[in-house]
């Protein structure tokens, strides 16, 4: 878990993503706590990912219950209801 916050986010990624990356560099700037799942190190998860999104593209954040594939800072912004 990364960071202090009032939100439940967690984020399904890959070590070699890049997108991932910017994803979790948004939150962590923003002090937004998540969970990181390493699709490539746990094939359960990876399961998981894939039955809750119905795809296998990283990053898939669930951020307070709203599911987003990939990552979309306005999108990602609503769901956790951050003002700019």
């Amino acid at each position: 878990m990364f960071g202090k916050s009032e939100h439940k986010v967690t984020i399904y990624t890959t070590p070699n993503c890049s997108v991932c990356r910017k994803a979790k560099e948004y939150l962590a700037g923003k002090g937004i706590a998540f969970e990181e799942i390493d699709v490539a190190a746990d094939r359960r998860a990876a399961d998981e990912m894939v039955q809750k999104s119905g795809q296998m593209g990283v990053p898939v954040i669930i951020a307070d219950g709203v599911m987003l594939v990939g990552f979309n800072q306005f999108k990602l912004d609503v769901a956790l209801k951050i003002k700019k």
